[in-house]
């Protein structure tokens, strides 16, 4: 590569990094990493309708068409409880910090029994097996938690979802907000 060439390959590099996304220049791949995604290539497919929601192949915040049709889904159950953007980006947020838009199937070291995009545990608080593991149903009883906290709204996002969840770390969630943004921006429109 020429001197100007490198020059663009690393200002782009930095603008990836800066925004978030994945560029490909010559052989060399930038990315940027942060908490539960890394920004990838993602697979040429087509887009997919979740409910009124159309999702890309991606990527979006790094994250690619299989775990942004999970973020469509928390985002419809929200909508359906008559929950706006914000309030939809904060279940984005926890859904990122509890298993990366993956609807898990194991728990960890807080919860074996947790499970499902929110790890949800086995308390009966969360339904059954299948409602944690369903990513609408486990986001519907994430919000149901969420509306029923006396003074919820007034909550920042990281309170909100803290509160809902009892992590052990209460700004555990925060990282996670400007990502779980623009997923809901770039789905919501």
């Amino acid at each position: 590569m020429g001197r100007s060439l490198k020059r663009v390959a690393v200002v782009a590099a930095l603008l990836a990094v800066v925004l978030g996304a994945s560029v490909v220049v010559g052989t060399g791949y930038f990315a940027r990493n942060s908490p539960a995604a890394s920004a990838r290539a993602c697979a040429p497919v087509a887009q997919v309708m979740v409910g009124k929601i159309i999702v890309p192949a991606g990527p979006i915040a790094g994250y690619c068409q299989d775990r942004l049709i999970n973020a469509a889904y928390v985002m419809m159950a929200a909508r359906s409880l008559g929950i706006g953007p914000h309030t939809q980006a904060i279940g984005v947020m926890t859904a990122l910090g509890e298993s990366g838009l993956r609807v898990l199937d194991h728990g960890d070291a807080a919860g074996a029994d947790s499970r499902g995009l929110f790890q949800q545990r086995d308390n009966g608080a969360w339904g059954s097996y299948a409602d944690r593991m369903d990513p609408y149903t486990s986001a519907l009883n994430f919000f149901r938690k969420l509306v029923s906290i006396p003074g919820w709204k007034d909550l920042s996002p990281g309170e909100a979802a803290h509160t809902v969840q009892v992590n052990a770390d209460p700004q555990h969630y925060d990282p996670y907000l400007p990502r779980a943004e623009a997923i809901v921006a770039a789905l919501g429109s």
